[in-house]
């Protein structure tokens, strides 16, 4: 059987005014709108036209939640527990009432995520640069005594990177955060080179929270601008933060979040290195294949798949397995199974197939995302 679903934009502060209405062709609502959730989570389950919610058709069973994320401002850096993490944190608080100000665990589960571009720019933070490269990227900065400061730290013994963010977001380093910041701000009218872009990145990031720690702890993070079509996978532990741009995203069905910066909201530092993972390096690039229908972005979870299909008049034919979604993102696009069809999708609405389908036909001229369950053996 085939659904149809959509939602109402979630007005959270540093959701863009534009980008949703210009993707759906329609007049902008006049406030933020960041968020379109497809999914069946009782924070704000999906509308099936018609008829109910779709926590009513699956049961709350979904094991992922897929969104249209629209951010015109930096949302807060976090990171999300591995499965162990959420249970012991989920048992550790079973006591805290929902509502209690201190409790970090929302539910028991992990929250892998992937997110994929749809503006032609999407600029974000994705886990931890390189210590060695971190270094280069202060040497530019010059040597004001903030600067000096945390390079002497990063080049310490022990797992610097936690030390440091510990130190940051601690209370104890304004002084040395509002120097640094000084220093990216003198620093950033003359970059040239290639931490240009990081720097003038992350002094337009403290315009938004000016004094925040969160900015200093985002120089210590890979400054990765995506195009069109292409995304990246974030695994548990990998701190993280998006800066600007419309995009498609999908994580597992959780509502796990520790914060780290650039957020008004509760710091739990402890709790958030605790399930830090420091490992370093570049978060890989998921780009699309050249002159392929379908684009698929490897995901090592068993909770969500996600592939992109291209239109171009013809039909394409996919093999399902287990409720899934076809998001569509531009032109016309059609959906139809073994049990019906919807001939219209509109951009920014979702087609949903219940657990009988198990092979879908889409067709038209455009853009669509096609979310399903993940391969159980993919699990990492």
């Amino acid at each position: 059987m085939l659904l149809s679903l959509s939602n109402v934009p979630r007005d959270y502060a540093w959701g863009s005014t534009t980008l949703l209405a210009d993707l759906e062709g329609r007049t902008p609502a006049g406030g933020p709108e960041a968020e379109v959730w497809f999914g069946d989570h009782p924070g704000d389950p999906a509308d099936v036209q018609g008829d109910g919610t779709l926590d009513a058709v699956t049961g709350g069973s979904l094991p992922y939640l897929l969104k249209l994320l629209a951010a015109a401002s930096p949302l807060s850096i976090q990171v999300h527990p591995t499965i162990e993490q959420a249970r012991a944190g989920w048992a550790r608080e079973s006591a805290l009432a929902d509502t209690d100000p201190n409790r970090n665990y929302r539910d028991d589960n992990h929250k892998p995520e992937l997110i994929v571009a749809l503006s032609d720019r999407f600029e974000s933070l994705s886990g931890l640069r390189p210590i060695a490269d971190t270094l280069r990227l202060l040497d530019v900065l010059g040597d004001s005594a903030g600067v000096e400061e945390i390079a002497a730290r990063l080049r310490g013994p022990g797992d610097v990177l936690r030390d440091t963010i510990g130190w940051l977001l601690s209370g104890e380093a304004q002084a040395v955060v509002d120097d640094i910041v000084g220093s990216v701000h003198a620093a950033a009218g003359s970059a040239s080179g290639e931490w240009a872009t990081t720097i003038r990145g992350v002094a337009a990031i403290s315009e938004t929270y000016p004094g925040d720690p969160g900015v200093v702890v985002a120089l210590l993070m890979n400054h990765v601008v995506l195009r069109r079509g292409e995304g990246v996978f974030l695994r548990a532990g990998l701190l993280h933060a998006y800066i600007a741009g419309l995009g498609v995203e999908i994580m597992a069905a959780s509502d796990n979040v520790l914060r780290g910066g650039l957020t008004p909201k509760r710091i739990d530092v402890p709790e958030l290195l605790s399930i830090l993972d420091t490992t370093t390096g570049e978060v890989p690039v998921l780009r699309p294949v050249a002159a392929d229908a379908v684009t698929e972005y490897p995901a090592p979870v068993a909770d969500f798949s996600l592939r992109r299909i291209e239109l171009d008049g013809a039909s394409v034919v996919i093999d399902v397995d287990g409720p899934t979604m076809v998001l569509a993102t531009a032109g016309r696009v059609a959906v139809s199974g073994a049990d019906g069809a919807l001939r219209d999708v509109p951009v920014g609405r979702v087609a949903f197939a219940t657990t009988d389908e198990q092979r879908l036909t889409i067709s038209g001229r455009g853009e669509a995302f096609v979310a399903s369950p993940g391969d159980p053996a993919s699990q990492g």
